[in-house]
């Protein structure tokens, strides 16, 4: 063996632990876990675990006594629109350059009054050409007639036959023809030129103009709408029941944002509109100056529903299986309150509360509020709304 596998050899042996260091290590361990058993024995009570053997508080929550009735009355709403009975685009039969127009939007105009004309130079220049022909076909015809009175005069005395006085009745007639020709064309003219302007048909209000002098108008172009003023109708869709009830000539209270106005029942058209499902009730509106044309008017009325139940919050309900709901109730269980759900169908509803019906006593307390906090059998303690509400408002 060489010097050098000699040293190695050594080197490894000075290198593992001798027995003392094992047991040095040993003792160490046993005194870390001896301190922490003591650790936890100081840690523990002398009366061993603490358990809770208190029940919590039971959870406040608003609660309002069911009111069980037979029957209820409802207040339907329905709307419609207050327009004009009358509305008309107005615009030239014949096409031409725009003259005038005489009003603008907002203007008030009375029957008959002139609001825009076109251009008639035109037109009445070929009306005097018409009028020269009509003057020349009238001196035609009294020169025939002339000729007729001589011809017969010859015929009596032999000098002319018969057919010659046939001839010149015959060219009297012609010539009366033309005078009557000519007369149709200068009325055809008059006819045009009057239609040049464009005059109200009855009196209302200018709500829009397309155009402006100096522009060119096509035929049936409409140039201004007038609205008229003086009637307002308004047309209200209902259910054909409810339309049933009403009665043609009889006034009605119809609410629009600026207030009340009345109107008489003018017909119910008794047809069912596919799309709404609804009957037309038209109403003559007594006041039209009370309300805008275009407004939105509704109409109310009670319908009375032989349906037993109670009223709800709309909040304390729950949505259930098969379109049921569900509301929870406050049920009295040794000496305090539990939950309890009660399942119920919807009978009603008017956007806040809901009409419902289901095995509910009459008294009962109905959690109204804070349904995300309470599970079926939790203990509760029930605080009446109402009451709350009087305590706070006195």
């Amino acid at each position: 063996m060489s010097e050098t596998d000699n040293i190695t050899g050594d080197a490894v042996r000075e290198k593992r632990p001798g027995p003392a260091k094992g047991l040095i290590f040993l003792v160490l361990l046993l005194l870390t876990i001896g301190a922490m058993l003591f650790g936890a024995t100081l840690l523990r009570s002398e009366e061993g675990p603490k358990v809770a053997v208190t029940a919590p508080e039971p959870l406040t929550v608003p609660v309002r006594p069911a009111q069980l009735t037979k029957a209820f009355t409802l207040q339907e709403t329905y709307s419609g629109l207050a327009e004009a009975r009358r509305t008309s685009e107005l615009g030239f039969s014949t096409g031409g350059r725009i003259e005038d127009i005489a009003v603008d939007v907002g203007d008030q105009v009375k029957t008959g009054q002139t609001l825009a004309r076109l251009d008639t130079r035109g037109l009445r220049a070929q009306l005097a050409s018409a009028q020269a022909v009509v003057e020349e076909a009238r001196s035609a015809h009294s020169l025939a007639l002339n000729t007729v009175e001589r011809q017969r005069r010859l015929s009596l005395q032999g000098h002319v036959s018969p057919q010659a006085v046939d001839e010149a009745e015959a060219q009297a007639e012609t010539a009366l023809a033309r005078v009557e020709a000519a007369k149709a064309q200068a009325d055809i003219l008059r006819v045009q030129i009057d239609l040049a302007r464009i005059t109200a048909p009855f009196d209302g209000m200018v709500t829009a103009r397309t155009s402006d002098e100096g522009a060119i108008a096509g035929a049936g172009q409409p140039l201004l709408q007038l609205v008229e003023t003086g009637h307002l109708e308004a047309r209200i869709g209902l259910p054909a029941a409810t339309a049933a009830r009403l009665q043609p000539g009889d006034v009605y209270d119809l609410r629009a944002d600026t207030g009340t106005v009345e109107a008489t029942l003018r017909s119910v058209t008794g047809v069912i509109d596919p799309n709404q499902r609804t009957v037309a009730a038209m109403f003559d509106i007594t006041n039209s100056g009370a309300i805008a044309s275009g407004a939105v008017v509704r109409l109310s009325m009670s319908r009375d529903i032989d349906e037993p139940g109670f009223w709800v919050p709309v909040k304390s309900l729950s949505t259930a299986s098969r379109g049921l709901w569900t509301v929870y109730v406050a049920a009295p269980v040794d000496g305090g309150f539990e939950v309890e759900p009660r399942p119920v169908e919807m009978v009603h509803t008017d956007g806040e509360r809901a009409f419902v019906r289901g095995p509910v006593s009459d008294g009962e307390l109905i959690i109204i509020d804070g349904l995300q906090r309470i599970v079926p059998g939790m203990s509760v303690e029930p605080r009446d709304s109402q009451q709350a509400a009087t305590v706070n408002g006195g």
